[in-house]
């Protein structure tokens, strides 16, 4: 069974690089971006689309899956996870040092000269 990409659940990206990613939003799909869960609890078909924003009508082909054992797929995409997450969080206070400091030179108007 490959992703469900008629679930509600089911989110793809395309980056400039043309490198697609596609995954399940509730994080349910151990074996993304090759298959969904079998029985998924949280299947649920996607009835609208309003407001989306579609691409071409040929979506890039998926990667062909390795040749390892679920479990090992599932325990290298969760070592991946976990370092992005220990990282995240200092990732995001430089980001947000360095948008408070940007803020602060845009903040100096021509007013302010001189004081």
């Amino acid at each position: 069974m490959a992703m469900r990409e008629e679930c509600k659940n089911f989110q793809s990206r395309t980056y400039d690089s043309g490198e697609v990613a596609r995954f399940c939003g509730l994080d349910l799909a151990p074996e993304a971006p090759w298959r969904c869960p079998e029985n998924c609890p949280s299947y649920a078909p996607r009835l609208a689309d309003v407001g989306w924003v579609h691409g071409s009508l040929v979506e890039p082909a998926v990667e062909l899956e390795p040749d390892a054992a679920p479990e090992d797929i599932a325990s290298v995409l969760g070592s991946a996870e976990e370092i992005v997450n220990e990282i995240a969080p200092e990732v995001l206070a430089e980001v947000t040092e360095q948008r408070a400091k940007e803020a602060s030179k845009a903040g100096k108007k021509w007013w302010r000269f001189g004081r």
